[in-house]
């Protein structure tokens, strides 16, 4: 027998193979003996790191181990200062790393908080509460509404039981369990009605089950597996930025020492260009680079949380940004998990109903024009039995509202119960019609249960003049079978076949609009009839409606994926509900064409191999009925094409896939522990709106990033070309070590950090996603780079040639080019601001933060020219007026050059036209 499908065999199958007796249960000599075999009914996790050894990994970054070596050297010249501000650039980086990655390791403890505190059990022939964690294979579970369910177990007695296992099959509505039946081997997860499974609740009924698996046997265990197995691969930032740090190091620690050797070569003393190549070396690597990064990404994550996003994982906004695939959860995040009437057939006529949700706010619809249910008799008719032939409760902020104290506008409007009932009731209240206001004139005095058998419910009430009738709602075939009348709104007439054929029509036209339709019916009983109901008296019904619902999509979310299309980003929706429902609430989100798009089953996706999967991916919109290893499947392949996957979901189902995708993204309020823990973004308001906000954010980071990665390495490139063409002309140094380190620390420090968080560009979200492939040099940024950088070194050389040529004065000409290489970095820093628009199109007071960072450097910089403590310090002279205008003619016409191309350049059709793939 094959122990792991429980759901293919007979419940005494499992009874005697888990040595149990379903009237007394296990003895407890026998619990002890199997939770010795078994174990505790709870999660494992991983032994956890210890904090310290978060905090050490953050320095093991080639370029942390750098910078650790420029502070070293910066100490041996006894440029202390900026020893210090390096240290303290890497240390700060470290503790934002750590406080981040400590946090991220946590799936499996919230796992442990998902299981259930205590569960009811039979032992030694009592029924006992225990708690969940000592649960054991063999256990008698005793089940009622209500109750979270601790283990996985096969049913064996059942009395109209529902479980509602959203979290882990992904299905809107409770599901109907049935003990006496079996199921296929291969029987997804979601139809095996004979099972119960761990982190699921029982929203109705009662039953009994023998525990065939606890702990990381259970479906829940499984994904706790799934959730360990799946590893985090580098964001796209960390790789580029990995990438070009080693780039950088490398290329600028070449250029120094051609250039000390040059300087050697031309008769240079040996000390003077050992350490003049140590200090280029310290000033060209961009050891600003992880600062800047860091706290652009950590304010883009204080932005987002005041757009109701909390961001887990820094890296995780840029990511966003860059994102090409947006796979959702249907049920609570493209929907409102909410199940809403939206059509009715009644007396020939169909109505449609307004609202969301359960509020109880809604009109009615006739021919597109609002409509009175109060002026039709089959309509009223209809939502009467829908709300007396049900047993749910709607409730105003979880109590029960009656009478004048109930009001229509109000909000926080909930239903205790099953939700298909909840939206007949919801859909009564539309009209006027409330359960407790009809039962002071007639009375409820038997019942007949749903059974997934008859497929039906039926109720009898007890008029005010002592009549009796019997009301009945379910499947409208089984219904109709059952009757002979119709109620036309005025009388009882034989149901004929056209009228058949009429009904059958406006069911097929609801189905295929994949709306749950409940067929509704009556029947006058006699006085004999109504003491003792039973099945039998369910015939010569009279037909009164159908009744169509759905849990309907959210409209902010129709609104987002709209904005995602704009934006280049295809959505898909991973759900395991129905093929037909899955497909009527894509194609009403607008994320599904019949001509152009694809839906693929569970049992499909089984049927295809990993290359076929990844083959059709990219055309498949819609993927329904799936398991969670289905879910990684589909992400995997995505991922196979190139694509950056975000994930969204809510519940324990959804956590592997979350975890495996390149940003996994958890809703805030429905959302279960497990799928926040495994998540990198946790969305407050549940709105899928939300992340459309963080893709802004995202493309705004990265582009401040190119921004800062094109100002640094173009004045980076422009200070070693000075030092390189001065020393290749046989010209003395232009600039001293300690200048040298000095013009690093006032360019690359605060204007460089205001560039870190300008406003994004107007068209940010006009523009297809990056290629996840492409280089962050692309788009002609190398270009910008090289040639300013050139632009800056010859303009600091000519300064320097001219005034030592021309005055003989080296001290001077060292200072005046000193002065432009810093002015010729601060002027360029605005241009830096946009790639496609010009300072005076962007507006240079748009970016305070920069104005103030710029007015800063400058007073630095004129306060070790000024300053005769600093001036001795640094070798400096002091500048007449004139030396003043020449510095700045000659550091702004690079300024003014890219403005006038930039202004010449541009015109209202080429504004956007930038390629970003």
């Amino acid at each position: 027998m094959n122990s792991d499908k429980w759901y293919a065999r007979t419940a005494d199958e499992a009874i005697a193979f888990w040595q149990t007796n379903p009237y007394d249960g296990l003895s407890s000599s026998e619990v002890k003996a199997r939770l010795n075999k078994f174990g505790f009914n709870q999660m494992a996790e991983k032994p956890p790191e210890p904090w310290w050894k978060y905090f050490l990994a953050q320095f093991q970054d080639f370029m942390v181990l750098v910078l650790l070596a420029a502070t070293l050297i910066s100490a041996f010249l006894g440029e202390y200062s900026d020893a210090i501000t390096i240290l303290a650039i890497v240390i700060i980086n470290a503790i934002l790393g750590f406080i981040q990655e400590y946090r991220a390791e946590r799936s499996m403890q919230a796992l442990k908080q998902l299981a259930a505190p205590t569960a009811r059990v039979i032992r030694n022939g009592m029924i006992q509460q225990v708690a969940a964690r000592e649960l054991v294979p063999g256990d008698i579970l005793v089940l009622e509404a209500g109750d979270k369910i601790a283990a996985d177990g096969r049913l064996i007695d059942d009395h109209n039981l529902e479980v509602e296992e959203a979290a882990l099959t992904g299905e809107s509505l409770p599901v109907r369990k049935v003990a006496n039946r079996q199921f296929g081997e291969n029987a997804p997860l979601g139809d095996r009605k004979n099972m119960i499974y761990a982190g699921t609740s029982v929203t109705r009924g009662r039953g009994k089950a023998v525990v065939c698996a606890t702990g990381m046997r259970t479906e829940v265990g499984h994904i706790a597996g799934l959730i360990q197995a799946s590893e985090e691969a580098d964001t796209p930032l960390e790789r580029r930025l990995e990438n070009l740090g080693r780039w950088l190091v490398w290329g600028c620690l070449a250029i120094c020492f051609v250039v000390m050797v040059t300087g050697i070569f031309k008769g240079e003393p040996l000390f003077l260009m050992l350490m003049s190549g140590i200090s280029l070396a310290v000033a060209a690597i961009p050891e600003g680079l992880p600062a800047i990064v860091t706290v652009s990404l950590a304010l883009g994550v204080q932005r987002m949380i005041k757009r109701n996003a909390i961001v887990r994982k820094l890296p995780a906004v840029e990511t966003l940004g860059c994102t090409t695939v947006i796979c959702s959860d249907k049920t609570g995040t493209l929907t409102q998990n909410a199940m809403t009437v939206r059509r009715i057939y009644a007396g020939g006529q169909l109505f449609d109903v307004s609202g969301t949700g359960y509020d109880i706010k809604g009109e009615f619809f006739l021919n597109g024009q609002e409509f009175d249910p109060k002026k039709d008799k089959s309509l009223q008719q209809c939502l009467l039995i829908g709300t007396l032939c049900n047993n749910s409760v709607v409730k105003q902020n979880n109590v029960s509202i009656t009478g004048l104290w109930r009001r229509k506008n109000g909000s926080g409007w909930t239903v205790e119960g099953d939700p298909t009932e909840g939206a007949l009731v919801v859909a009564a209240a539309k009209a006027g019609i409330w359960r407790e206001t009809v039962e002071r004139m007639q009375s409820r005095t038997a019942e007949i249960p749903f059974e997934s058998e008859r497929r039906r419910m039926s109720v009898v009430y007890r008029m005010a003049d002592g009549s009796h009738a019997l009301y009945v709602k379910g499947a409208p075939d089984t219904v109709l079978e059952l009757c002979r009348y119709y109620y036309n709104g005025t009388t009882e007439v034989p149901l004929t076949p056209e009228l058949v054929a009429s009904i059958t029509l406006a069911n097929e036209s609801m189905t295929s609009q994949a709306l749950r339709v409940l067929a509704v019916a009556y029947r006058n009983l006699s006085p004999a009839e109504a003491v003792n109901v039973s099945d039998a008296d369910e015939r010569e019904l009279v037909f009164v409606g159908l009744i169509g619902m759905i849990d309907p999509p959210r409209e902010e979310a129709k609104r987002a994926i709209a904005l995602c299309k704009q934006a280049g980003i295809k959505t898909v929706m991973i759900t395991g509900d129905h093929r037909n429902t899955a497909i009527a609430i894509a194609k009403e989100l607008q994320m599904y064409k019949d001509d152009s798009d694809k839906a693929l089953t569970g049992a499909e996706l089984d049927a295809l191999s990993d290359v076929q999967l990844a083959k059709i991916a990219n055309q498949v919109s819609v993927y329904a009925r799936v398991s969670p290893a289905h879910k990684l499947q589909i992400v995997r392949a995505l991922r196979q094409n190139g694509h950056i996957v975000a994930m969204t979901g809510d519940g324990v189902n959804d956590a592997p896939a979350i975890k495996e995708a390149d940003i996994g993204i958890a809703m805030g309020i429905t959302g279960t522990d497990v799928s926040k823990e495994a998540s990198s973004m946790v969305l407050l308001d549940d709105n899928f709106a939300t992340i459309v906000g963080a893709v802004e954010e995202g493309r705004g980071i990265y582009d401040n990033i190119r921004k800062f990665i094109r100002y640094l390495l173009s004045c980076n490139i422009g200070e070693v070309l000075t030092m390189f063409i001065a020393a290749l002309a046989g010209m003395p140094l232009p600039l001293l070590p300690v200048q040298i380190l000095w013009v690093n620390l006032v360019t690359d420090g605060l204007p460089a950090m205001a560039l870190g968080v300008d406003p994004s560009d107007p068209d940010i979200m006009n523009r297809p996603p990056r290629h996840p492939a492409e280089s962050i040099f692309s788009r002609g940024l190398i270009r910008k780079i090289v040639t300013r950088g050139i632009q800056i070194g010859l303009s600091t050389v000519l300064v320097f040639a001219a005034v030592y040529y021309w005055k003989g004065d080296l001290p001077l000409a060292r200072t005046m080019a000193f002065s432009t290489l810093v002015f010729c970095q601060l002027f360029h820093v605005f241009d830096c601001r946009s790639e496609v628009l010009t300072i005076h199109e962007i507006g240079i007071l748009t970016n305070k933060f920069l104005v103030l960072a710029v007015c800063c450097s400058i007073t630095m910089q004129l306060a070790v020219i000024y300053i005769p403590i600093l001036r001795g310090i640094f070798e400096t002279a002091p500048l007449s007026l004139i030396d003043w205008v020449c510095v700045l003619v000659v550091s702004g016409w690079t300024f003014i050059l890219s403005t006038l191309r930039h202004f010449l350049r541009r015109s209202p059709g080429r504004r956007y036209a930038v390629s970003y793939r």
